[in-house]
């Protein structure tokens, strides 16, 4: 047996992939003592399926009782309301409402409220049509009955994962982009080949996401599962719209699907969607205008008024759905490697839940370090509009991205960070800059100027 790399060289955990969850796993395992290294293929951090979802923390309300996924959500949700005045983490409470559209519809909702009970969301009751009108006075009159959930908060989708990765960089851990993993062998400890060559760790954790099978068979010679992307469309209204309701409108669910959501954005502007759309690529992340006209049409189905109001922007999503229901999160004890894959819409609800579950399949593992008791938290993406924002405070040296309200202060400070954006999709989900009305129309002069020779591809080649 080869003696083994010398400590320097050598990583408590290595975890494959910076989406949510991966970000979530480096924070938890480095605030636990371990030496962490996690590989990011792509230019950026949550550049595959956490970069576009819905932003909601979920409750796990509707998620299959006893399921990995209901106990991972139920405990990322409590964790994130420990956690998140720490770390300057925005949160809007704002409950959600489970509607019926049709008697179909109407008679699923007693057996929906007793499965949220079962989950431990006791707080989900039946409401009357003259209730929901009530509440959600722009709502159709079409309506026909539905429940609240009244635990259900928005979240910023971006600044949360940020957050976790920051925070373990901050305390020790270790980022690398542009670095794939391209094969691995395990005697003693794991040799990872990746496009930036060598790393040696105790334990690999695969957070892949859409490649989650493909690098199970590239480190163990096999997949207990198949990635089935399943690609979501969203319509995003100008902020005006926001004032139309102020709880997120879910639909009746289905076994695929959660369905078509309206929901206001931690942005200031209400968005419909997601679509559920099968496909083989794992980067098709297009959008079509007919599904997007159709997503716009249920949405003023819905809500009436969303008809006086113009779409500010559209974009879609991939969920690296697998041929099973539940999240599939396995032990390869004899070689220290774990498998966290097939973690759908609700990851970013699960994130830190997941995490947590790890951690207890690893509780044997001996770390580098002692678990760090006062952990370094640092500054906040401030992107919330519903928060304090960083236009609102003196010398902030001049607003570039009008819409946004995005100053130079918090541009520099994302380029000059310890994770600075190397693409304007990076620089659009740490600051919010091209984000608005005028998609970069009017910003992208100036903007282009203070990103001088450090975003690639050039700032005009890269708008969504």
């Amino acid at each position: 047996m080869p003696s083994g790399p010398k400590n320097a060289d050598l990583y408590d955990v290595a975890i494959i992939g910076a989406g949510v969850v991966g970000c979530a796993m480096a924070r938890r395992f480095t605030l636990d003592g371990a030496r962490v290294v996690v590989l990011e293929k792509a230019a950026e951090v949550l550049d595959g399926a956490s970069k576009a979802n819905s932003a909601i923390l979920h409750t796990g309300f509707d998620a299959p009782p006893g399921s990995v996924e209901q106990k991972c959500i139920a405990d990322g949700y409590r964790e994130y309301l420990e956690i998140r005045q720490s770390l300057g983490l925005p949160l809007l409470k704002t409950g959600a409402m489970v509607l019926a559209w049709d008697d179909e519809q109407l008679a699923q909702l007693p057996e929906l409220v007793k499965k949220a009970h079962k989950n431990g969301v006791a707080d989900v009751a039946l409401l009357s049509r003259a209730e929901i009108l009530a509440q959600e006075p722009h709502l159709s009159d079409t309506v026909k009955g539905g429940f609240t959930v009244p635990g259900e908060y928005l979240i910023d989708p971006w600044a949360s994962a940020h957050a976790y990765i920051l925070q373990a960089m901050a305390n020790g851990a270790e980022l690398r982009r542009n670095c794939e993993v391209l094969s691995g062998q395990y005697d003693s400890v794991w040799q990872l080949e990746t496009s930036q060559g060598s790393v040696q760790a105790k334990q690999v954790i695969n957070c892949a996401g859409l490649y989650g099978d493909i690098i199970d068979q590239r480190l163990l010679g096999s997949r207990s599962f198949t990635i089935k992307p399943r690609k979501g469309q969203f319509v995003v209204f100008d902020k005006p719209a926001s004032s139309l309701a102020s709880a997120v409108i879910l639909p009746v669910p289905t076994k695929t699907t959660k369905g078509v959501v309206i929901f206001r954005t931690i942005f200031g502007n209400i968005a419909v969607g997601p679509t559920a759309e099968e496909q083989e690529s794992r980067t098709d992340a297009s959008t079509e205008a007919a599904t997007l006209a159709e997503l716009r049409r249920k949405g003023i189905e819905m809500l009436p008024e969303l008809a006086n109001y113009e779409i500010t922007t559209v974009y879609a999503g991939l969920r690296p759905a697998t041929e099973f229901q539940d999240y599939q999160i396995s032990q390869t004890e004899a070689k220290n490697y774990i498998t966290v894959g097939g973690i759908r819409s609700t990851g970013l609800s699960a994130a830190l839940g997941i995490a947590r579950h790890v951690v207890g399949l690893n509780a044997r593992a001996g770390f580098s370090g002692a678990p760090i008791e006062n952990p370094i938290c640092p500054a906040p993406d401030r992107l919330s509009n519903y928060h304090p924002r960083d236009w609102e405070t003196p010398n902030h040296g001049g607003i570039i991205c009008h819409c946004e309200l995005v100053t130079k202060r918090e541009i520099l400070a994302a380029l000059n960070g310890p994770m600075p954006p190397t693409t304007l999709q990076g620089l659009k989900r740490r600051t919010r800059v091209c984000m608005g009305r005028c998609q970069g129309f009017y910003c992208t002069g100036p903007l282009a100027t203070l990103t001088e020779g450090r975003l690639s591809p050039a700032i005009g080649e890269a708008n969504e």
